[in-house]
């Protein structure tokens, strides 16, 4: 592999001229990379002085804030592994310490008197960053030993922890390089919780290739666009949807593509980035026809980055070609499996029994349970879950993606789960767009996907959610993905009763 990007920025101090923000509703810092490294390497001693060091494990309970990512590059220098708990999942008690395995835990959650000695308040962490630095020259990583915990999204139960490799961090972070070119100048912003790995990245690029930094969060993410005047904004594709709809209102005003695309994201978008969920067809050609080319991407917890569109490879419809270092497969059913140069690792760290053995198989193959195709040209398509495939009683599987998504995008529902409770046909449960429901709309958008599909496809009632599906009430993930047993659970009354909801003409 070529140069260690880890063992890079923690052990050299930025030359160039790239600078990190970090910004919300009512503040924004900024200081130039050189100067957070100062910083990180002051926060890096102070760890050093509690004890903490190499085989350490830090863990970080905390919205996006700056003291998050001063730790985790101060963590890096003293070979100390950290460990991002998605904030509102995890509660810093000592339930959480033991469990993780924890020698520290930071966190912005208000602590407790009788709080555990081990967790800190993470506002700490701004004064030791004000600290003179000590000398010390930080230890090399190999490339297989371990950074971080990361956690899956999680749908049930526990999250599953996997530990990331160096060689898994620095592959992806080549790769990605090599498709798009960073470069001073360029502005990434992010948003997503900090406890996604992927997320931290950005910050990994910039210390090393010099390009600038903007974090933020998502319940600001709209008011500080403008300003921040990013080139790159990575997303998932439910922000997108949001955006999609913030600019079909200034359109409808009469505002030109240009002008309120301007007025959105800022005068200086070189592309936009999307992944972790499936991408509305529909909002991809959005985008594409307001000159604000989205690229969407593909990859798991479990195998990073594997996929991506990019200017040099793009086809609509298509997650893209495998990145530099890796191999996709489609197994005999149908399966995505995706083999490694460097694996982020080969089992899991917290799971419950057989988890490693169903995901990770020999040689550094990942089976990821998506079901795909990939064309002549090797571009990969993604066409739904294995286990999201419904068996009809006559014998033909149905995959539900292509019609949930054909009923959203309808634009009469934000979001539409399937399921087949009884030989009487298929149930939708649909989330609303925020604010009064039209059923009309909704009636409407049936009878079109109906006339869309097969017979055995066909939506034969739909019930709509009493609520938008959110994070903030479970029904989401952290990444906006539906979480179909939870929905199931919450309106399986109507769901299963058969005189429930609206049904098909």
């Amino acid at each position: 592999m070529t140069q260690s990007i880890i063992n890079h920025i923690i052990g050299t101090r930025p030359r160039h001229d790239g600078a990190l923000t970090v910004t919300g509703l009512g503040h924004r810092t900024t200081m130039p990379l050189a100067e957070f490294h100062d910083r990180a390497k002051a926060v890096a001693g102070a760890l050093r002085r509690r004890g903490i060091g190499a085989g350490d494990r830090i863990g970080i309970l905390s919205a996006n804030r700056l003291e998050w990512i001063l730790l985790d590059l101060a963590a890096l220098m003293i070979k100390a592994q950290t460990a991002g708990f998605e904030p509102g999942k995890f509660t810093p008690d000592t339930e959480l310490i033991d469990r993780y395995h924890l020698d520290l835990l930071y966190t912005d959650v208000p602590l407790p008197d009788d709080a555990p000695s081990r967790a800190l308040p993470i506002s700490t962490v701004a004064g030791h960053a004000e600290e003179a630095a000590e000398p010390f020259e930080p230890d090399r990583w190999a490339a297989t030993e371990c950074t971080t915990v990361k956690f899956t999204s999680g749908s049930t139960g526990a999250p599953k922890g996997l530990e990331a490799t160096v060689g898994s961090i620095d592959s992806s972070l080549h790769a990605v390089q090599s498709l798009f070119d960073h470069r001073p100048g360029d502005d990434i912003l992010t948003f997503l919780p900090l406890s996604l790995l992927q997320q931290r990245y950005w910050l990994y690029s910039a210390l090393y290739w010099g390009h600038d930094l903007t974090v933020t969060t998502f319940q600001s993410v709209f008011a500080v666009l403008p300003a921040v005047r990013p080139t790159v904004v990575m997303g998932v594709p439910a922000f997108f949807d949001t955006a999609k709809r913030h600019l079909e209102s200034s359109l409808a005003d009469g505002i030109e593509p240009a002008k309120a695309a301007a007025e959105l994201f800022g005068d200086r978008i070189r592309y936009l980035w999307t992944g972790s969920a499936p991408a509305d067809p529909a909002t991809l050609r959005f985008y594409g026809e307001a000159g604000l080319t989205l690229y969407e991407g593909y990859g798991l917890n479990e195998t990073c980055i594997t996929t991506k569109n990019h200017p040099g490879a793009h086809r609509e419809g298509s997650v893209g070609r495998p990145l530099p270092g890796k191999e996709v497969v489609i197994d005999d059913e149908g399966v995505v499996c995706v083999r490694s140069d460097h694996p982020v690792n080969t089992a899991y760290t917290y799971a419950a029994p057989g988890d490693s053995d169903r995901m990770f198989r020999p040689g550094g193959v990942v089976r990821t349970g998506d079901l795909g195709r990939l064309d002549d040209d090797g571009f990969l398509y993604i066409l739904g879950r294995a286990d999201d495939v419904i068996v009809l009683d006559n014998g033909k599987k149905i995959i539900v993606r292509p019609v949930e998504t054909r009923f959203r995008d309808t634009g009469a529902v934000a979001e539409c789960v399937l399921y087949w409770p009884s030989p009487a046909g298929l149930v939708a449960v649909v989330s609303p767009h925020p604010g009064p429901v039209d059923t009309s709309a909704i009636v409407e958008a049936l009878d079109v996907v109906n006339a869309a599909s097969e017979a055995d496809e066909r939506i034969s009632r739909v019930v709509v959610a009493d609520e938008p599906f959110t994070v903030d009430n479970g029904l989401l993930t952290s990444q906006f993905k539906p979480i179909r047993k939870r929905i199931a659970d919450r309106y399986r009354d109507r769901i299963d009763h058969p005189k429930a909801g609206i049904h098909a003409h």
